[in-house]
């Protein structure tokens, strides 16, 4: 796992190059010996020329621009940068010093109460955090607290081990959550062409351990939603069948900032009685660089009031309910900033652009008769495809591998159990890949199917790895 950097052992440890200018730009300090890599240097160095190295080192990363991996955002207006700028020492936690930091945040949940149709806006609660992962787990804990007090006469003890119901297409933080807080994770398989959770199937996995149900406003895996008003109905029934109160959690990291505005008539949100919480990521179709997710509840009783833990040690009563304590409140700031910018007409149309993108560039794949769609982009600005039966010179992995040539990243990867014989190309089209940039990918992948179709066989050999990129 190279993302957990075990240190230096096995890697390149020769000094950083450096260029003769950098050092002779500055005669005080005399720069005459590369820094190390792997050890802090012994001798501190000009501000400029640790800039030039470590922005020599980040010319080769991926152009943001060109990620259709990742649905984070990636373009942000200057004067949203130049607000970020100015709030970057600001302590998102530290409410008493910084009030009216402390007030935006508080706008933006109120804002998202009236977007989600809280039957009491002014009764629900919620909070920002670090993303999407980071409230999930809270309003894991929400559930789970909930449920503990309910079944105190029972738990902890053998036979009251807590449940959580979901679709085997959540997020990994689901499955975190699940890990790190010590609840059985039920999971849905997908099943033939369904490939995201089933209501029925949902409900039939809950019993009296159960603490809640996940609905997922947007999959991962092809961008397809969820059916979250018949996942509540089929636990209605449940309940009138059973006497079990099962609540939902809907993970709308990315749906919840897009149906709102474009697709209006669907009832997934607060409007459902049975749907206690919500999340989004503020970093994803919320518009706001990475950094931002909230987590909001219907009303206050749905947050057990045990979680919310208050300090003083900053000056004033701080109630604070989250797993990070330290952060920076650039990234509410420029929330509050898109808000208050595009308001619900600035976001519709932001979102309907982004949808006809995808849609249109799913239907021109989708012509070039090498490709089938597994999603066409009609819901998240989402869609997955994957080679046609007919096509056995290659694979969606040598697609993505040679898309890479070009500067796209576009992951390939198999699908969760019972359907991981399905492997496939996901596109994630946001504000900023324009129509222009999708023309330019379009070109880019006829231009190389001549040659992918030459291939005696997919060259791409271990089915069982991912290509690099990720949500």
């Amino acid at each position: 796992m190279p993302p957990l950097h075990h240190g230096p052992h096995g890697r390149d440890e020769r000094p950083t190059a450096i260029n003769p200018f950098y050092g002779a730009a500055d005669p005080v300090s005399g720069m005459t010996e590369a820094p190390p890599k792997h050890r802090l240097p012994d001798n501190p160095m000009p501000p400029t020329t640790a800039y030039q190295l470590v922005r020599d080192e980040l010319m080769l990363d991926g152009n943001a621009r060109l990620n259709l991996a990742t649905f984070v955002t990636t373009w942000m207006e200057p004067q949203a940068g130049i607000l970020m700028g100015e709030c970057r020492d600001k302590n998102m936690i530290d409410k008493d010093e910084y009030p009216r930091t402390a007030e935006l945040e508080r706008r933006c949940v109120a804002m998202l109460a009236h977007l989600w149709n809280a039957p009491d806006p002014d009764d629900a609660v919620g909070c920002s955090t670090t993303g999407s992962s980071e409230a999930c787990m809270l309003a894991g804990m929400a559930l789970k607290r909930r449920w503990t007090k309910r079944n105190a006469d029972r738990y902890p003890s053998r036979n009251a081990r807590p449940n959580l119901v979901m679709g085997v297409n959540v997020q990994v933080c689901w499955e975190k959550f699940c890990n790190f807080w010590e609840v059985e994770a039920r999971q849905v398989p997908m099943s033939g062409d369904r490939y995201h959770l089933d209501p029925q199937a949902a409900a039939e996995l809950c019993d009296e351990n159960t603490i809640g149900v996940v609905g997922i406003l947007g999959s991962t895996f092809d961008g397809s939603y969820e059916p979250i008003a018949e996942l509540c109905a089929a636990l209605d029934t449940l309940q009138e069948k059973t006497g079990l109160d099962i609540p939902v959690h809907v993970d709308g990291a990315s749906g919840a900032m897009v149906a709102p505005f474009i697709d209006t008539d669907l009832v997934w949100d607060f409007r459902l009685p049975r749907v206690s919480s919500i999340n989004t990521s503020g970093h994803k179709y919320g518009l706001v660089y990475p950094g931002v997710g909230w987590a909001l509840w219907r009303t206050s009783d749905d947050l057990p009031e045990e979680l919310v833990f208050r300090v003083n040690y900053l000056g004033g009563d701080m109630p604070t309910f989250a797993l990070n304590f330290s952060r920076p409140g650039a990234q509410v700031v420029a929330q509050y900033y898109t808000f208050l910018r595009l308001g619900r007409e600035g976001y519709r149309a932001v979102q309907q652009s982004t949808r006809d993108v995808a849609r249109g560039l799913a239907e021109r794949v989708e012509a070039m008769g090498d490709f089938q769609l597994i999603t066409r982009g009609d819901q998240l600005p989402v869609f997955a495809f994957t080679t046609a039966p007919e096509v056995k010179a290659y694979d969606v992995f040598d697609v993505s591998r040679r898309l890479r040539e070009s500067g796209w990243l576009v992951p390939a990867y198999t699908f969760p159990p019972h359907r991981e014989d399905l492997a496939v190309l996901r596109v994630v089209c946001r504000n900023g890949f324009s129509a222009d940039l999708a023309e330019l990918f379009l070109a880019d992948l006829r231009r190389l199917l001549p040659e992918l179709r030459r291939q005696r066989h997919p060259l791409t050999y271990d089915k069982d790895a991912a290509t690099g990129f990720h949500h």
